[in-house]
């Protein structure tokens, strides 16, 4: 556990008339052993917020109405032939359109059926039959049209139709009625097989439109023009669009959305753009193969159509297959045909008669099978269009992707208006058949504008405008000091303008409070190692340092030559921070290095060294509502998986929680790996026998926060241990509730038990959601929505206490609320004590002078899984470094292969490093 000494003295006890554990629900204990503990469910909605001034807002919701729901059937599709499983997803749609065509009237009974273009269709009412089989003919795709296809048939679309067998077997029958009972405000687990129905609807609706489906996003390329974000990447804009249950009744929500396509010609122009090649010869075909298999792609001299499995192992003039060649000039033509060796290139240019320009010297693409390869020259491969790339994108085709898919709030309105007359849903034969009509205005809703909570600084106290603060004639509420600090230069500026740069940052600083020294020494590296292993170039630069220094500084001030894309960064952090417990801020030198820009560097610096730049009035005063008179800690949590492309990267879970209470503005952290794409947290409870005595200990990241609550308590009125819990959770989908209530919950109950036996604090427990599709706009102003709007009512849950809040003040584009959930209240806060406090939370991010569109610990979550993040790219830069060789640098992680953290320095482990 980083930093926090296993012999604290045991938490004292609570004080009279103060929290009784006895009083309390006891942790559901999910033992193995006896019945099972009953399942938590999401709270009921306590009532509306009262706080703020209303105002009219509209929302890209649109009302749903329906009459006299009838059940829907779900069944079972298998389709075969002779060729094997059929998995395009596309020729799977077409021969269901045939099924309908032919046995539309007597099979099918005349009914319409919703197919998702794979195993399921569903019907509005149950089919005749619970079993049928049928055949259907469909064209043949064309086959075969390259080098290595062994001779077979080529056979054109037309030439003749394949035969498919279909059966059709019913499965399940879905209540509708379970979604009228969620809309009155039931609890129902039906309702989501209902609303997976109508949404599957949407997708065939959108399926017939040819658009290209992802989830329940569609895309074409006539929707909008198409953007070039560099790489052979396009940017393609689409819409999301699905059903959801409301307060109002059956809403459909439609979001314009963004996904990224490849680029469509000729194979070796995309690759001389996406890997920023000037010549053939100079792609790297290993990186080519990870972007381009699975990709189709048509043969130009054919125009047949093929998948890519990879690329040849030799170049094309000298890549052999066999072929089947007769007699020549048909002579002796009873004698079977004999097999030779033949180059790709000497088959496509002495058997084919083509000319081919560059492609001797290039692999071929292989287009074949595993075990059977086909072989076509690169320069006669075309990317068909309309294909998604599901790879990472570079730091600048983010930028141009954020920078192209901006939208102001009225143009947002007028695409979806657009969209929901060009969609007509009200045609669609299903959805007329479920009795359910859309109204194609945005549904006007309730909202209010909660007040925005003053803030202290370290000189007076202000309420923030529009979200906004200025720190220019302000002083930091608790300036730390920063005596022995140094500059480390991996540009090449030289050491005067480094000097410069140390001597203005200083200034700014003691503007602000914070007190800093003049910089100590300037380290400027070495230019012959500029091109080396960025591992190396760190270690080298450590050793200079301690050549030249005494005794090491307590602050580094690091200058990277890039910004965000330096492969410095994750060796730096990992160097410091977890070897040598240096707390560090880097920066990239630049133009615009202005007063404001060390303002932000000094906030910051600050937060870091432990200071705090300003803080809540209220939090100043101890007077936070039900939070300054009982102790109680604030956690935030999240999970950071890798990014795409990167699928064997483990992921990274981050927990925040609030020390030194009555403040809640300062957190630190506790970091751990875990099995990749595992959304739920796996180490908050750890039990595990100890080395001495074998007794069970907790390594666990809630034990480790709680005993540094216990340690950084600045009272003891009321004990030092936390009473009350208030729990941020981000990045769960509503499918996951029940996991983070029943699994996640229960893991951290059970670390208070193991701590002290019977102590259970009271926990509120919110979800925050940022990855939805909800807007809010304002109903009579093209602008975003004032900060501080809230939403409770029309478009929230009918039964679950949920809320949108858009604190941030929206400067470009359209604003993006955060969709918060209070899925548990035991302290009983109430609605509007819930919804001020997550407002006030989005004003205490210390690295920033707006409010943030989410609570502080939430960041300060990510950041921190984000920073980690770069520990584990440091070890794969490191050639020498050694999953297994870490010895005492590890925490525990998951388990299995997963490389574990190295542990933080005890020097920084408490400090706000992420920040």
């Amino acid at each position: 556990m980083s930093g926090v000494e296993e012999n604290l003295p045991p938490p004292p006890p609570n004080p009279p008339g103060g929290f009784v554990p006895q009083q309390v629900p006891q942790p559901i204990q999910q033992s193995t052993e006896g019945p099972l503990a009953p399942r938590i469910l999401p709270m009921k909605r306590p009532g509306k917020g009262q706080s703020g001034r209303p105002i009219k807002l509209l929302s890209n919701h649109f009302s749903v109405a329906f009459s006299n729901l009838q059940d829907s059937f779900h069944y079972n599709v298998t389709i075969s032939s002779d060729r094997g499983p059929i998995t395009n997803k596309t020729l799977l749609r077409k021969i269901m359109d045939k099924v309908k065509e032919v046995y539309g009237q007597t099979e099918l009974n005349g009914k319409e059926f919703a197919y998702d273009g794979e195993k399921s269709m569903f019907t509005v009412g149950a089919l005749p039959q619970n079993n049928i089989e049928c055949t259907v003919l469909i064209g043949e795709e064309a086959s075969g049209s390259g080098a290595g296809d062994n001779g077979r048939k080529k056979m054109r679309r037309d030439d003749r139709a394949e035969k498919f067998k279909v059966e059709i077997n019913f499965a399940a029958k879905i209540s509708m009625k379970s979604l009228e009972a969620v809309l009155g405000g039931d609890v129902s687990d039906k309702c989501q097989d209902a609303l997976r129905v109508l949404d599957i609807i949407l997708r065939q609706h959108a399926a017939r439109k040819n658009y290209l489906l992802v989830r329940q996003s569609f895309f074409h390329w006539s929707f909008a023009p198409l953007v070039d974000l560099g790489g052979g990447v396009q940017g393609c804009k689409g819409y999301h669009v699905s059903f959801r249950p409301s307060q109002k009744g059956l809403s459909l929500n439609m979001d314009v959305s963004t996904t990224m396509l490849i680029k469509h010609g000729y194979m070796m122009d995309f690759l001389l753009e996406n890997q920023n090649a000037r010549q053939p010869w100079d792609v790297d075909w290993l990186k080519a193969r990870r972007v381009l298999k699975g990709i189709r792609i048509k043969a130009v001299h054919t125009n047949m159509e093929f998948k890519i499995l990879g690329f040849s192992e030799n170049k094309c003039k000298e890549q052999l297959f066999s072929l089947k060649v007769r007699n020549p000039n048909g002579q002796d033509t009873e004698s079977p045909p004999k097999t030779i060796e033949v180059t790709v290139l000497d088959y496509f240019m002495n058997t084919k008669g083509m000319t081919l320009r560059y492609s001797a010297d290039l692999p071929c693409v292989d287009v074949g099978r595993p075990k059977r390869p086909n072989y076509l020259p690169i320069e006669l491969c075309e990317i068909l269009p309309g294909q998604r790339y599901t790879k990472g994108l570079t730091t600048a085709q983010r930028s141009s992707l954020v920078e192209q898919s901006r939208q102001k709030p009225d143009d947002r309105m007028v695409v979806l208006q657009k969209a929901m007359v060009a969609n007509d849903y009200n045609s669609d034969p299903l959805l007329r058949a479920c009795n359910i009509n859309v109204n194609k205005q945005l549904m006007t809703i309730d909202g209010r504008i909660l007040d925005p909570p003053k803030l202290k600084f370290g000189q007076g106290e202000e309420t923030p405008q529009r979200g906004r603060w200025n720190f220019n004639n302000k002083t930091m509420v608790q300036p730390a000091e920063v005596k022995n600090w140094a500059l480390v230069n991996f540009t090449r500026s030289h050491e005067n303008e480094c000097r410069r740069i140390a001597d203005d940052l200083k200034r700014c600083c003691e503007r602000k409070g914070l007190k800093f020294d003049l910089v100590g020494q300037i380290f400027c590296e070495n230019p012959r190692d500029m091109h080396a292993n960025p591992v190396d170039r760190v270690d080298r630069m450590l050793n200079q340092m301690k050549s030249r220094l005494s005794q090491p500084p307590v602050f580094l001030l690091c200058l990277l030559p890039e910004r965000k894309t330096s492969a410095l960064y994750g060796p730096w952090k990992k160097k410091f921070l977890s070897e040598n417990g240096i707390v560090n801020q880097c920066i990239v030198p630049s133009k615009k290095m202005n007063d404001q820009y060390y303002t932000n560097v000094a906030l910051k610096i600050n937060a870091k060294v432990g200071g705090l730049n300003s803080i809540l009035s209220l939090e100043h005063n101890s007077s936070v509502p039900r939070i300054s008179s009982h102790p109680t800690i604030i956690i935030g949590m999240d999970v950071s998986h890798g990014s795409p492309g990167h699928g064997d990267t483990p992921s990274i879970a981050a927990v925040v929680s609030s020390r030194e209470w009555p403040l809640i503005s300062k957190y630190r952290a506790s970091v751990r790996t875990q099995s990749r794409k595992v959304e739920m947290i796996e180490a908050l409870f750890k039990p595990k026998p100890s080395e001495q005595d074998g007794k069970m200990v907790d390594s666990g990241m809630i034990k480790e926060l709680l005993l540094d609550f216990y340690k950084t308590c600045k009272t003891s009125t009321f004990g030092r241990k936390p009473i009350q819990m208030v729990i941020f959770r981000d990045g769960v989908s509503e499918s996951q509730f029940d996991q983070v209530l029943n699994v996640e919950l229960q893991a951290i109950l059970k670390a208070c038990d193991h701590i002290e036996t019977g102590y259970r604090p009271k926990v509120t427990l919110i979800i925050a959601q940022k990855n939805h599709h909800t807007k809010l706009f304002q109903a009579n102003d093209p602008a975003n929505v004032l900060p501080g709007t809230i939403v409770d009512t029309q478009i929230c849950h009918p039964r679950n206490f949920d809320f949108f809040m858009c604190p941030q003040n929206g400067m470009i584009g359209t604003s993006r609320p955060t969709h918060y959930h209070v899925l548990l209240d035991e302290n009983n806060f109430g609605v509007d004590i819930i919804q001020n406090l997550v407002h006030a939370l989005s004003y205490v991010y210390q690295r920033s002078t707006t409010a943030i569109s989410a609570v502080a610990p939430i960041n300060y979550a990510h950041l921190a899984a984000t920073q980690m993040q770069q520990f584990l790219k440091a070890e794969d830069l490191s050639e020498s470094a050694s999953r297994s060789g870490r010895g005492e640098g590890s925490v525990a992680s998951g388990g299995g292969n997963i490389p574990e953290l190295p542990k933080l320095h005890i020097k920084v482990c408490d400090s706000m490093f992420f920040c």
